[in-house]
C-alpha cells in the first residue's frame, strides 16, 4: 500500500491519509442539482473524485463511493427561501417536478459516460430519504440545538456556537457570518439571521411537501447530506468531498448538523476542489458565458470557436491540480487537445516498437514518478508532464535515435494502461469508436445471415419481421444480386 497525502480542508495542511478502517474506503460527494444540463462546472468535481477513486482502488484499497442527487423538494440552495428550482421549472413547463429530475439525471449521466466518469457505487436521491431527515431533525432538537417557530424548525447556531465552534471549516467566526447574512423576507420566523432551516413548512404554491410532525413542509438543503452519509457511511466516516463554494455554508451546516445529532463532526478528511472560471469571470448565464457540456461536444455556443470532444474536457481539467482555479478559453482547450493527440499518437506507436538495447532506468523512475505525483494531493499536472517524459523516450526509440530492452517496454506500457487509461481515465475515442463500428458490423452480419436463410426456406413471415425491426430502430435493408445491404 502506497503512502497517499491529501491536503484536508478541516486542517489547513497536507495530512497522511488514514482509513478508519483499511478494509473499505468510505467517500461522500455531493452530486449535483439536476434543474439543468450537466455544464462545465459540474465536470470538475466529477473528472477530481473519479480519478481519485480509481487511484485509491489502484494503490489497494476498497471504496465505497456515494455521490448523491439534489432532487426535489427542498429550499434554494443560498437562503432559507424561495422557490425550488426544480418546483420552479416544473411549473413554468407544466411538468411534474419527478419529469424534470428524471430528465435531467439521465442527461447527466449520459454527460458523465462521454466524460468517461465511472458511475459512484450508491446515488442516492434527497427525495428518497425524507424519513431519514425528518429522524435528524428529531435528534437536533432532543440535543437542544433546534427550535420550533410557527411549523418550521431551525439550527439555532449561537447556542451550538457555545458549546462547539461553528465555523471550523470556512474559518469564518459568528460575526462574519451574520455580515453575509442576506436580510430575507420571511425570515421573522427565526430567531438569529445567521440560523438556518432544517425543515420549512410548506407554503400553499409550493409543489412538494411531505407530512411530519411539526408541520406539512419539506427538509432544508443541508439536511440531505448529513442524512444520507450517516445512511451509507456510517456515523463517521473518511472522506467527504465537493466543490469549494459548498464549503460554506453547506458543509459548514453539515458539520453542526452532525455534531447535534450523533455527537461527532462525522467526516476525517474534507476536499474541496476549486472553480473553473471563463476568461476570468465565473460562469453564469447572466453574463452570457454558460457552457453545458453537450455545448461544449457539439461546440454549439458563441463562446466555443469549435467543438471539444469529451477527453479533450477531460484532459484539460486533469492538466490543473483541483485545488487551483482553472480558466477556460478556447486557446487552452485547443492546447489540451493538441497535449492529449500526442500522448494518444505514442501510446499507438508504443505497440509497434521493437525490444532491444540495454535498459533505460528512468523509464521506471517515470512510472514510480507518476505515483508519487498522484498520491501527493492527487497532483494530476505533474503525473501528466511524467507521461509527457514517457512520450519523449517513445518517439526517441520511433525515431532510431534510441533502443529499448523488452523490461522498459513492458513499463511503459504499464505507464500508459495502468496510469493514463486506467487511473486518470483517458480513453482513445477514435479507437473506440472504431471498435463500437466494428461490433455493430459483426452483429448486423448475423441478423442478415439470419434473414437470408428465413428467405431461402421461404419463411417470408419471419424474413420480414427481421426487416420490418431494423426498420423501428432506424436500420434500412436493401436486398440486391449480392445479397442485402444495411444502412442507418
Amino acid at each position: 500500500m502506497r503512502d497517499l497525502y491529501i491536503t484536508n480542508t478541516l486542517s489547513r495542511q497536507k495530512e497522511l491519509f488514514k482509513p478508519i478502517n483499511p478494509g473499505l474506503v468510505g467517500l461522500y460527494v455531493c452530486g449535483p442539482t439536476v434543474y439543468g444540463d450537466a455544464h462545465l462546472g459540474h465536470a470538475r468535481p466529477a473528472i477530481t473524485y473519479d480519478v481519485f477513486v480509481k487511484l485509491l482502488r489502484a494503490i489497494g484499497y476498497k471504496v465505497r463511493y456515494v455521490r448523491n442527487i439534489t432532487d426535489v423538494g427542498h429550499l434554494e440552495h443560498d437562503a432559507d427561501e424561495g422557490e425550488d428550482k426544480i418546483a420552479k421549472k416544473a411549473r413554468l413547463e407544466q411538468l411534474e417536478p419527478m419529469e424534470v429530475v428524471q430528465e435531467y439525471t439521465e442527461r447527466y449521466h449520459a454527460a458523465m459516460r462521454e466524460l468517461n466518469v465511472a458511475p459512484p457505487s450508491i446515488e442516492p436521491r434527497a427525495s428518497g430519504h425524507i424519513i431519514e431527515q425528518m429522524a435528524v431533525v428529531r435528534k437536533i432538537l432532543d440535543a437542544g440545538y433546534a427550535y420550533e417557530s410557527n411549523g418550521s424548525i431551525y439550527f439555532d447556531v449561537e447556542k451550538y456556537n457555545k458549546d462547539h465552534k461553528y465555523g471550523i471549516l470556512s474559518g469564518r467566526n459568528l460575526e462574519d457570518t451574520l455580515e453575509g447574512t442576506r436580510n430575507l423576507d420571511g425570515q421573522s420566523d427565526k430567531r438569529a439571521p445567521f440560523d438556518f432551516a432544517l425543515w420549512k413548512k410548506a407554503s400553499p404554491e409550493h409543489i412538494m411537501h411531505w407530512p411530519s410532525e411539526w408541520s406539512e413542509g419539506f427538509p432544508g438543503w443541508h439536511l440531505e447530506c448529513s442524512a444520507m452519509s450517516e445512511k451509507y457511511l456510517g456515523k463517521e466516516f473518511d472522506i467527504h468531498g465537493g466543490g469549494m463554494d459548498l464549503m460554506f455554508p453547506h458543509h459548514e451546516c453539515e458539520i453542526a448538523q452532525n455534531t447535534a445529532s450523533r455527537g461527532t463532526s462525522g467526516v476525517h478528511y474534507w476536499m474541496h476542489n476549486n472553480m473553473i472560471t471563463i476568461n476570468g469571470k465565473k460562469m453564469g448565464k447572466s453574463l452570457g458565458n454558460y457552457i453545458t457540456l453537450f455545448d461544449l461536444f457539439s461546440g454549439n455556443n458563441n463562446v466555443l470557436s469549435q467543438a471539444y470532444s469529451p477527453m479533450t474536457i477531460r484532459f484539460f481539467i486533469l492538466q490543473a491540480h483541483y485545488r487551483s482555479t482553472l480558466d477556460f478559453s478556447n486557446e487552452a482547450l485547443q492546447a489540451a487537445e493538441k497535449g492529449l493527440a500526442k500522448m494518444l499518437q505514442a501510446a499507438k506507436d508504443l505497440k509497434s516498437l521493437q525490444a532491444k538495447g540495454q535498459k533505460n532506468e528512468e523509464v521506471a523512475q517515470i512510472y514510480e514518478k507518476c505515483y508519487e505525483a498522484l498520491c501527493d494531493d492527487l497532483n494530476t499536472p505533474i503525473a501528466l508532464s511524467h507521461i509527457f517524459d514517457a512520450v519523449r523516450i517513445i518517439n526517441s526509440v520511433k525515431g532510431g535515435q534510441m533502443q529499448i530492452c523488452a523490461d522498459d517496454l513492458a513499463i511503459l506500457n504499464k505507464i500508459f494502461d495502468e496510469i493514463l487509461f486506467g487511473i486518470l481515465g483517458i480513453k482513445d475515442e477514435a479507437a473506440s469508436e472504431g471498435k463500437s463500428a466494428a461490433v455493430i458490423d459483426g452483429l448486423m452480419k448475423m441478423v442478415l445471415a439470419e434473414r437470408a436463410e428465413a428467405k431461402a426456406s421461404k419463411n417470408w413471415a419471419k424474413s420480414d419481421e427481421i426487416r420490418d425491426k431494423l426498420s423501428a430502430l432506424g436500420i434500412t435493408v436493401k436486398d440486391g444480386k449480392d445479397g442485402a445491404e444495411w444502412s442507418i
